[in-house]
Formats: structure tokens, C-alpha cells, sequence
């Protein structure tokens, strides 16, 4: 079923699974810190906030069908707008550009710092993410 043939209802349960899918993730993110995993940290906080960004966009009809388009789209109508901070949207495009070097480059390593420094970024930006979709 198209995003655009969902009813009010079932789409607003779409957005509360994807905020805790979110949530989850972030906790992945933090099992993999544990373990020193720190590419697979860093794929999973860019997934946690992937999730919420996914769940703000569907909450308000926002149509974007790739990675590149969710982070545009977020850009576009929360980050320019000043309904989401610039240090969030940083945040995503951090995790965005981190996330696709690791995962897709050769010798491409995150550290220890670097997730330290992501998670409770990552943490706010979800935070921030269900507080717009609470005010709709």
C-alpha cells in the first residue's frame, strides 16, 4: 500500500512504530559502543535517526523514496525553516556521510571519539524529531 493511500489513523501508527524503531536502534547503537563495534555503532545511530527522520516526513506527507531524499527533504522543510535546529541537521549529514564511507569504503574506521561524539547527538535529534511531530 502507497504512503498516500494510508488513512490518517494507519499512518499515524506508521510514525509511532519508525519513533520506536528509532528508539530501539539507538540502543543497538549503544550495545555496539559496549563492544567497540564502532562501525556498526555508527550505522545504527544513523539508522535511529534515519527512523525518526522517516517518522517526521510521513507524519506530515512529506513523500522522499531514498536516503538522499530524506536528508533533502529534512533539510528543505525543517532544518531551513528553523523548525529543526542547524545542529541537527548537521548531525544527520554527519551520520549520512559516516554511515556510507564505513559501510561502502575501503579503510574507512570509526572510533571510539567519533561515536562518543555522535550518540548523544544522535540522541537529541531523535528527542527533537518526536517533539515536531507532537506539536502537529
Amino acid at each position: 500500500m502507497r504512503r498516500e493511500q494510508l488513512s490518517d489513523e494507519h499512518r499515524m501508527a506508521l510514525v509511532t512504530y519508525r519513533l520506536e524503531r528509532a528508539r530501539k536502534t539507538l540502543e543497538e547503537a549503544k550495545y555496539m559502543r559496549k563492544g567497540d563495534f564502532f562501525n556498526a555503532a555508527v550505522n545504527r545511530l544513523y539508522y535511529a535517526c534515519y527512523y525518526a527522520a522517516t517518522a517526521l516526513l510521513l507524519a506530515r506527507n512529506i513523500e522522499a523514496n531514498t536516503h538522499s531524499g530524506v536528508k533533502t527533504m529534512l533539510s528543505f522543510h525543517f532544518v531551513r525553516t528553523g523548525l529543526l535546529s542547524l545542529e541537527d541537521g548537521t548531525t544527520f549529514s554527519n551520520l549520512f556521510d559516516k554511515r556510507h564511507s564505513s559501510d561502502y569504503e575501503d579503510f574507512t574506521f570509526c572510533d571510539a571519539a567519533l561515536v562518543d561524539y555522535l550518540l548523544p547527538r544522535s540522541e537529541d535529534f531523535v528527542v527533537a524529531i518526536e517533539k515536531l511531530i507532537n506539536q502537529f
